[in-house]
Order: C-alpha cells, then sequence, then structure tokens
C-alpha cells in the first residue's frame, strides 16, 4: 500500500481522506445491497456485479444516507431484509479526475487496492473507462493473478 500511496502522491492525486467503514450487506434477491457507514461516505448502494477476474462493470444505484438517519434505515433494513455479512474496514480513498482509488484494510481479510473509473456525465464509453483502469494497474505493476473476482462480502461468507 506504501509503494501505492507513493504513486498516487507523486501523480498529485486528490487525497479525499481516511474513514473508517462499516458496510453492512442485506439479503435481498438480486445484486447486492449494503448500507455503507462512514465518516466520509454514508450511502445505500445496490449494485450488479458479475463475479470474474478481472476488471469488470458494476451497475451501481446510490442514495446517499444523512448521519443521524442511518440507524432508522437499517433498523428498518435489518426487519425487513435480514443481514447477510458485515464487512468492516479502514479506507484512504483518492482520486485522479474521474477515477478513485481505495487502499482497504479489511478486518478478517487484509490489505486491498480498487480502481474505480467513474462515469456519471457520461462523457466515456465502457472501453475508455476499462482502458483507464487497465492503464492504472500496469502502471501501479498490478497483474490479473492478483485481481479478485468476489467481493468482500462474498470473501467473508467463504
Amino acid at each position: 500500500q506504501e509503494r501505492i500511496k507513493a504513486f498516487l502522491g507523486g501523480r498529485q492525486a486528490d487525497y479525499r481522506g481516511e474513514d473508517h467503514q462499516v458496510d453492512t450487506y442485506f439479503k435481498v434477491g438480486s445484486g447486492r445491497l449494503k448500507l455503507r457507514e462512514g465518516r466520509i461516505e454514508n450511502h445505500l448502494i445496490h449494485y450488479k456485479r458479475q463475479n470474474q477476474a478481472g476488471p469488470k462493470q458494476s451497475d451501481v444505484m446510490l442514495y446517499e444516507s444523512q448521519p443521524g438517519s442511518v440507524k432508522q434505515l437499517k433498523s428498518i433494513l435489518q426487519a425487513s431484509l435480514g443481514v447477510l455479512t458485515i464487512v468492516d474496514k479502514t479506507r484512504h480513498i483518492y482520486y485522479i479526475e474521474n477515477v478513485k482509488f481505495h487502499l482497504d484494510k479489511v478486518q478478517e481479510l487484509g490489505y486491498f487496492a480498487e480502481i474505480e473509473a467513474i462515469d456519471t456525465a457520461g462523457l466515456y464509453d465502457r472501453e475508455a473507462l476499462l482502458a483507464q483502469c487497465e492503464g492504472y494497474m500496469k502502471a501501479l505493476g498490478i497483474d490479473e493473478a492478483q485481481l479478485i473476482s468476489e467481493s468482500y462480502s462474498d470473501l467473508l461468507l467463504t
């Protein structure tokens, strides 16, 4: 992780800070639904993504929750859906333009890096976003053998 931090620092990445995040995953019939509770990021997130090696597309819907209302929302989701698992992590968040980098320490799992090329404005096509991810993977010396296909929640459940 220190090597990646040095790389990001050398490219004047926008460091957003360190966030302790607890992601509660709920039992759903399609995709994944999680409630993220952190100091920086607080969202209800539904996403669909294939478990496959290499970079992958995620179809994401976000609802930004307010820290004061999270307990009530979490209680409703727990009562109606049930909890699948909980992921507790410390995350360092960086941006270079539209690309978001997460450097995570996940309890019970260890250290991970994520690269997300994000396009909420419709400026990039799928191939351009994939090229951004692959370009940063190459620059960071990350090869396909180091990638995981599952989410943290899946890893904790196995």
